[in-house]
This record gives C-alpha cells, sequence and structure tokens, in this order.
C-alpha cells in the first residue's frame, strides 16, 4: 500500500477507535465487515494505512480499484486472492475449479457469481484458519463489477472465521451530520461515514500549509469551503499568496470540492516538463502500477529516468514497485488534462509494451484506446478478448469488450454482428440498460433475417426483465412471430416466456393469454419438452383447465428421465395445476439437486423457493424455510425476489399474524407497482389462509372473493378452497356453493390433492346426511397424496362438524388428531382453532407455551443438515457459509442441546 503522511489521521480518534475495535474482534474470533464511506481526499486510505500498520503481523492482503481497469473482470479479486491461492487446494473441487477458471488459470465451465462468491469465503476461510486475515479494498467505487459483486456477497456471509474485510469507497460529498449513499453492490454493509475534520483540527491541519499569515475570518472561510476534507485543505492553499486565498476558493461557478482538487492537481501538472508529463500520462493509463511495463513503454516513446525525478519532487507519484499515484485524484488530473492524441500515443507505447502472448486482452484493451479510427484487426482482437472473459464467466466484462469491438468495427455487416453480440452479453450479465441503444446499433447495419429476428427477441427479454408484468407479453410474441419460419424451435421457446409473463401479469393483462395461445397456434408445433408444454397452455387458455389436465400431465412424463432446467417453471406450476405434489416435489428436487451440483445458481434462485412451497403442503415448514434462507442470499446477489410468495404462504399457515401481513401487505404493493398480477393472487391467497386459521372467516372470504375475479393458473384453485370455507363459516352459504362449483372441474385432474379438495368442498356446502362420507374422502385422499397440511385441515372441519352433530366422542378424535398434527408442523393458528373446538367438547387441553427458542434459526438449519449427515462442506455449499463457521455453529449446537455427536442431534430434537 502507498505511504501516506500521518497528519492525515489528525481529528480522526472516532474512526480509530472503530477500526482498533474491529481488529480486537478479528483476532478474537470473529469476522467483521466494514464499508468506509466518504468522498474523495477524506482520509479514508489514510484510515486503510493505519489498519495495515496495526494488524500486523497478521496477514493483509490489499487490492484498489482504478477507473481504467473495471472493465476487466475480476481483475481487483485476482489481485487480492492471489497471495492466498497456496490455501486453493484445500477447497472444495467444483470451487477450485471456479476460481481456476475465473482467473485464468485453467479452462473449464465457465462459473456463475455465486458459486465464486462461495469459493472466495471459503479461500478466506482456508487463510485465517492459522493467523487472521484483513483484506482491504481501496477506491472501491472503481473495482470491476464482478470483483464488487462477489466481495459484497462474502461480506455478507463471513460470520466466525477472523476475518476482516474492509472497503473504502468514494461518494459525492457528505455532510458532517448525515451519511450518503454508495454503490449498490455494497448497500446494506455496515459503513462507517468519514466526514470532514472538525472546525479545530481542520484550522490545525491548514496553518500547517498556508504560506504566511492570515486573517482569523479567511482561515475559517477556507475550513468552511472545504468542509473540513483534508486533501483540500492540503492542496487548494498551495502556491496562493495571502492576498489571493483572500478570495476563497468556492466564488460564482465554483465547481465540486473533488473537481476543484483534481484542478489543482492539474495545475501542478501542467507546470512539469514534457518528459514527466508524458510519463504520468503512460503511469496513469496503466492500471496495474506495472513498473517494468512502465519503463519499457517509456523507452518505446524516447523518455528516460531522468523524467521521473520532476513528479517525484512535486509528490505526485511514487515510482516503486508498484508504481502509486499520491492520490486517485492525481491519476484522474493527469488523464482528463490530456489531449487525445497524448493519450493515444500512450496507450499505443503501452499495447506494444504488453506481451500479447501473456496478456492479450490488456494488450487488445490498449490497441482500442490507441486506435483513430475504424480498425478491424484491434475489434477482432476485442472480441477474442470477449470470448476469453465470457469463458471464465465474466459477461459484464465481454460486454464491453464486444461494444468497443462494434465501435471499430469499418464493416456495417460485422459491425451489427457484435453489437448484437454485446446486447446479448449486457443481457447475460444481467444490465439491460445498455441492450436497447446496441441493438439500434445493430439495426443500422445490414442483418440476416434470423438475426433481425434475434434482435426483436434479445429487445423483448430486455423488456421483460425490466418490466416482466404488464407489457413484457406482446413483445416476446412479436419475437416469436419473426422466429417463426427461420428458428422454430426458438420461436416455440420465445412464445412459452411469453405464456410466462402473461401468468405473472395475471389481471394486469387480461388479454395475454388469449394472444399468447393465438400465438402459439400460428406457429410450427414441436415434440420437443417446451413445445409439448406450450400446447398444454394453449389448451389451458382456449378450452379450460380440466380439458388440459391430459396435456400437462403428459408433458410432465416428458420430463420422467429429463434434467432440462429451462422449463422448471411451467414444469412446477402444471404439476399444482394438477394437484400433483408428488409430481412437484420430484421437479423440483431435481432441479435443486442438478443446480447445486453444476453450480448453475440462476437456476438455484427460482428452484428454491418452489421447492420450498411444495414442502409446505407436505407440513415440512422447518424445511422450507431452510430452503428459503438459502435463497435469500442468491435473490440479493441477483437482484431478485423469487421468494416473497413461497415466504408469505409458509408464514401465512404458521399463523403469525403480524408478520405474515406486513409480507402479503408488501406483496400487494409490488404487484400493483410492477403490473403482476399473480403476486396480487397469491396475497390474497395467502391472506385468506391466514385469516382462516385465526378465524376470522369474513376477513378471510373477502379476501378470497378479491381474487376470485379472475382465474390465475394454480392459484384459482388454491383460493377457492379458501373460499368455500371461509363462506360457510361467515354465513354465506351461496358464495360458498358458487365457489364449489368452480373447483369442480379441478376434481377431474383425478389426483389426491384435487379430489381430497372437492370432497371438502361438497361436505361443506352439501347436506348432513353426505357430508360425513366426503369429511372422510377427504382425509384419505390427503393422507394418500402426502398433503399432511390439508389432512390436518380436514380433520378440523370434520372434528368441527362433528362436535355440531353433539357427537362429541367422535369429534375428539378428529380434533386431537388435527391438533397434534398442526402442532407437530407449526401451524400454530389452526392448531390453537382445534384446541378451542377440543375445550368446547369437554376435552381438557393446555395451551402450548412456547418459550425462546434454544437453537437460533441458522443453528436449526445447520444442526439438521448435520443430523441427516450432511458434511460440513456440503452444509456450507448449501447455506453459503465457510466450513468452519459450519464448524463453530455446531460447536454451539452441540453445547446447547447438551450432545457430543452428530448422531445424537436427531434424538435432541426429538426430545424437544
Amino acid at each position: 500500500m502507498p505511504h501516506r503522511a500521518n497528519h492525515r489521521l489528525l481529528g480522526r480518534d472516532r474512526e480509530l477507535e472503530v477500526l482498533d475495535r474491529l481488529l480486537r474482534e478479528v483476532r478474537g474470533g470473529c469476522s467483521r465487515v466494514l464499508v468506509l464511506r466518504g468522498e474523495a481526499g477524506v482520509g479514508k486510505s489514510a484510515l486503510l494505512d493505519h489498519l495495515a500498520e496495526q494488524a500486523a503481523p497478521l496477514q493483509t492482503v490489499y487490492a484498489a480499484g482504478v477507473e481504467a481497469e473495471s472493465e476487466f473482470a475480476y481483475s481487483a479479486l485476482q489481485r487480492l486472492c492471489a497471495p492466498l491461492l497456496p490455501h486453493l487446494d484445500r477447497l472444495p473441487e467444483v470451487q477450485q475449479d471456479a476460481l481456476r477458471v475465473a482467473f485464468g488459470l485453467s479452462a473449464g465451465r465457465p462459473p456463475e457469481l455465486l458459486l465464486l462468491g462461495i469459493a472466495v469465503l471459503g479461500l478466506f476461510a482456508e487463510a485465517a484458519a492459522g493467523s487472521p486475515l484483513v483484506c482491504l479494498i481501496d477506491d472501491a467505487q472503481c473495482v470491476d463489477l464482478m470483483s464488487q459483486r462477489i466481495l459484497a456477497f462474502v461480506g455478507r456471509r463471513l460470520d466466525a472465521e477472523s476475518v476482516a474485510l474492509v472497503f473504502a469507497e468514494r461518494i459525492e460529498r457528505i455532510e458532517r451530520t448525515t451519511g450518503g449513499e454508495g454503490a449498490e453492490a455494497l448497500s446494506g454493509l455496515p459503513e462507517l461515514p468519514v466526514r470532514g475534520l472538525a472546525d479545530a483540527d481542520a484550522r490545525t491541519l491548514l496553518d500547517g500549509v498556508l504560506p504566511g499569515p492570515v486573517d482569523a475570518r479567511v482561515r475559517d472561510r477556507i475550513v468552511a469551503e472545504t468542509g473540513g476534507n483534508p486533501l483540500a485543505l492540503l492542496e487548494l492553499p498551495r502556491g496562493l499568496s495571502p492576498a489571493e486565498l483572500a478570495f476563497g476558493f468556492g466564488g460564482p461557478g465554483a465547481g465540486p470540492l473533488a473537481t476543484r482538487v483534481e484542478d489543482g492537481f492539474r495545475r501542478r501538472v501542467d507546470a512539469l516538463p514534457a518528459d514527466t508529463r508524458a510519463l504520468l500520462l503512460v503511469a496513469a493509463v496503466e492500471p496495474v502500477g506495472d513498473a517494468p511495463l512502465l519503463w519499457h513503454a517509456l523507452r518505446l516513446l524516447g523518455i528516460g529516468i531522468e523524467a521521473a525525478a520532476p513528479a517525484e519532487a512535486a509528490d505526485l507519484i511514487t515510482l516503486g514497485a508498484p508504481v502509486r499515484f499520491r492520490h486517485p485524484l492525481v491519476r484522474s488530473a493527469v488523464w482528463r488534462g490530456a489531449d487525445a492524441a497524448a493519450l493515444r500515443a500512450a496507450h499505443r507505447a503501452l499495447a506494444e509494451a504488453t506481451d500479447g502472448g501473456r496478456d492479450p486482452d490488456r494488450r487488445a484493451w490498449h490497441r482500442a484506446h490507441a486506435a483513430v479510427g475504424p480498425d478491424e484487426e484491434v475489434a477482432a482482437a476485442l472480441e477474442r478478448s470477449a470470448d476469453r472473459a465470457l469463458a471464465r464467466g465474466g459477461r459484464a466484462a465481454a460486454a464491453a469488450f464486444l461494444e468497443r469491438a462494434a465501435a471499430l468495427t469499418p464493416g456495417p455487416r460485422d459491425r451489427a454482428r457484435r453489437a448484437l453480440a454485446a446486447a446479448g452479453a449486457h443481457l447475460a450479465a444481467g444490465l439491460p440498460a445498455r441492450v436497447p441503444d446496441l441493438l439500434a446499433a445493430a439495426e443500422l447495419g445490414p442483418l440476416e433475417p434470423l438475426q433481425s429476428a434475434g434482435v426483436s427477441r434479445l429487445r423483448a427479454r430486455a423488456s421483460s426483465m425490466t418490466g416482466p408484468g404488464f407489457g413484457a407479453v406482446q413483445p416476446l410474441l412479436d419475437a416469436a412471430d419473426r422466429l417463426r419460419d427461420l428458428d422454430p424451435a426458438a420461436a416455440r421457446e420465445t412464445c412459452l416466456a411469453a405464456f410466462g409473463a402473461g401468468i405473472w401479469a395475471g389481471r394486469y393483462d387480461e388479454g395475454g393469454l388469449r394472444r399468447a395461445a393465438e400465438a402459439a397456434r400460428g406457429l410450427p408445433p414441436g415434440e420437443e419438452t417446451a413445445g409439448v408444454f406450450l400446447r398444454a397452455l394453449v389448451t389451458w387458455t382456449t378450452d379450460g383447465p380440466a380439458a388440459a389436465f391430459p396435456l400437462l400431465a403428459r408433458a410432465l412424463d416428458s420430463l420422467a428421465d429429463a434434467e432440462d432446467l429451462t422449463v422448471l417453471w411451467p414444469a412446477a406450476n402444471a404439476a399444482v395445476e394438477l394437484g400433483d405434489l408428488r409430481t412437484w416435489l420430484d421437479v423440483t428436487g431435481r432441479a435443486v439437486r442438478s443446480a447445486r451440483a453444476t453450480g448453475t445458481l440462476s437456476v438455484l434462485s427460482t428452484a428454491l423457493p418452489y421447492r420450498a412451497a411444495s414442502l409446505v403442503y407436505t407440513g415440512r415448514f422447518a424445511e422450507a424455510s431452510d430452503l428459503l434462507a438459502e435463497a435469500a442470499p442468491i435473490e440479493e446477489a441477483a437482484g431478485v425476489a423469487t421468494s416473497m410468495v413461497s415466504t408469505a404462504l409458509l408464514s401465512a399457515y404458521q399463523g403469525r399474524e403480524k408478520p405474515a401481513l406486513e409480507l402479503i401487505g408488501a406483496m400487494e404493493r409490488e404487484g400493483e407497482r410492477r403490473g403482476l398480477g399473480r403476486l396480487t393472487a397469491m396475497a390474497a391467497c395467502a391472506r385468506a389462509v391466514l385469516h382462516n386459521g385465526l378465524g376470522n372467516y369474513p376477513l378471510a372470504m373477502e379476501a378470497a372473493l378479491r381474487d376470485g375475479e379472475y382465474r390465475d393458473l394454480v392459484v384459482h384453485h388454491w383460493t377457492c378452497c379458501e373460499l368455500v370455507e371461509a363462506a360457510t363459516r361467515a354465513g354465506r352459504p351461496a358464495v360458498a356453493a358458487e365457489a364449489r362449483e368452480r373447483l369442480a372441474d379441478w376434481g377431474r385432474a383425478g389426483t389426491p390433492w384435487a379430489l381430497g379438495a372437492q370432497a371438502v368442498a361438497d361436505a361443506l356446502t352439501g347436506g348432513p346426511e353426505a357430508a360425513e362420507e366426503r369429511y372422510r374422502e377427504a382425509v384419505g385422499h390427503f393422507g394418500r397424496g402426502g398433503l399432511r397440511v390439508f389432512e390436518a385441515r380436514s380433520r378440523l372441519l370434520f372434528g368441527e362438524w362433528l362436535r355440531r352433530q353433539n357427537r362429541r366422542a367422535q369429534a375428539r378424535t378428529e380434533l386431537r388428531a388435527a391438533h397434534e398434527t398442526a402442532l407437530e408442523i407449526g401451524m400454530e393458528a389452526y392448531a390453537e382453532r382445534a384446541r378451542r373446538e377440543l375445550l368446547a367438547t369437554g376435552e381438557t387441553v393446555r395451551k402450548r407455551t412456547v418459550g425462546a427458542p434454544v437453537l437460533t434459526p441458522q443453528e436449526a438449519r445447520i444442526a439438521r443438515l448435520a443430523a441427516t449427515g450432511h458434511p460440513n462442506a456440503e452444509i456450507g455449499a448449501q447455506l453459503f457459509l465457510s466450513p468452519r463457521t459450519v464448524e463453530w455453529h455446531l460447536r454451539k449446537v452441540f453445547a446447547k442441546l447438551g450432545v457430543s455427536s452428530r448422531r445424537e442431534i436427531e434424538a435432541a430434537f426429538a426430545g424437544r
């Protein structure tokens, strides 16, 4: 790290105390994460220097973001991890391979971001096993996007590895009394705002650099205009007389403080000899600080070592190993102050000095910036760099290379092709903002019909990514139409995606599904999985659910031996629409296992919530909760919220009114804001489930009626079930009967779930002569189908009916079974409802009081996995924790449960 003067720590007692405490805690076995946030020049880097000095003799690794290097995938991460790579062999093989591929050490499958995050987390933990590890990242706002996302993920998962992860991030001016906002990737991490110095300390620092005595009012004005920023206090007065200082720095037209400091550095650079300015410029555009490379490039420019002395004497740069500017603002002042010809000359020299065999991507990058105009050779080199970036999983870097390649391509056909490829790479990186402009550029050139159709498809996908609800259907249908004769399989996949958008838009685009069905009928039929699902959805839309049941079953049968994760959403929805819980469990279980095994975490982000929802109906609430906890960091990194529905559903069945209503309210607001009718429908269903459990039947009926206005795939049947029960109990038999009629078609699916739901509806709305038989049938159907939630609920309803028939002994049998099952599962509200009914039969039932849990939720998840034989590395991979953190939690589990081995955990759980 570069040396900085100790006076930069003046007035930093509060910050130093925080950093010293952080080090004490890390030495004590904890992990700590901190983001130092403040404007340029406020002293963040000096605080990192202090931390590095105080950390000795601990391991310390360092990396700094450089704007000129922000397009290179994993560049900062690789510098940070390079000293730790001797520990790489201790990681699981899949994690070793991911890091080796990402860092270009070997070839292999491009790793996904979250797999790399787990691997880096494990690497940090292994490195810290012998001695605590301190990781310092300066200028985090300039770190490449992939490194930033991975390190933010690691920061959120560190726990007990003895690792400190400290970022210094520049933001716009931060007030002395308020905070500021930094990069999105680092949001939510613990932060320490670094503000300007207090007035007294600022005056002390200023007095040390003023050229002579100045009036106190002038001094106070300088302090006020700089906001106590140490670098500004040191640099802005430089070279000014007391008379000039009297006019201050903030006159009319004065720019932001960082700009004024940068302007000051630029004036100092402009005063240097020409060769020294050229030396500084070459150093400014060479992002790594590679001294041998710098001197090689300077020799090519005819610049000797003597040119360095004036720059070092001016305290602008240190030409050691590595080369370091005094401050990033010096680098930007040099860079921004140079004319275009000088910049191209600097890049040309660096390109020539760079070994193309050892570092072809950096050479291509310099050649691109040295180009005066279009250059096919350079563009082709950039395209090869993009291919290498994609092979390492660096989609954002590939997009940047391809975009630059397109700009430098002389031929319109190749320029259009590269612009199209850049748009696809941006989309794959989850960065749709640049896609429309790149597609517009592609359309300026001659495109083959398939490429032109590809433009429509990418535009539609980008649109659905930014706005997946209302308005997403038609662009996808237009793209499918253009692909129809050119690539029928792609047309069917695109039309299937349009169905998905229509299902999510729901009531906010009532004609969307019908338009999708009409479009699908105009496509050539296909027997691939997507084609079979497409036909089933067309039939569901046009002829009704009952007519579609055989086609949905056939589509699911086609998946029996397949691992096609691209059709996870239609497969899961088809299984639930049929009421086929076993297939739902099978499909989601295979998807989770496959995604975990291959590291396909983009699929896992969808598979985990779908799997969790299926487990809710089996009564495995704890497992569902574990999966949702596993999904949370994936969603956080990916910027999606797939698990919102499953989480709200689980909370509703648990009967915890306040948290459930908060989640349901958030779903309703999100559904309305984004035009996602399915979210609105699921919120209504979850609200009805909650209020039925609590016995608030009018509220449950109101919620269910709100959803009944539109037939949503899957959700409609669920809500009708809730409506029959709520309306019957609320004294609205006509409403209940109408809901029962809507459920009649579902029974034709012939699955235990559908048959059980129909039986319950018949029992609730029919005459007393048939009710008992239908209740018993419902209990049997749900039991055979493994639907413990509905088995308990149907026993509860049956017991309630028996009590009202004054058959108390038989009522107690059913109510006792419902009560015990609901308690075992965790359906607190339904258990309480059964308890009240049992009391009404004359049976004494103690209200179970639930004390504070012995284990934290994290400890409970780890304990359950350990009890079923999962090793620490596997538990860590599932929960996104390092194996050492898992081991630390297990020690606490053993102590709390009073056990000494994993084999005893299950018995301890059962005893509780």
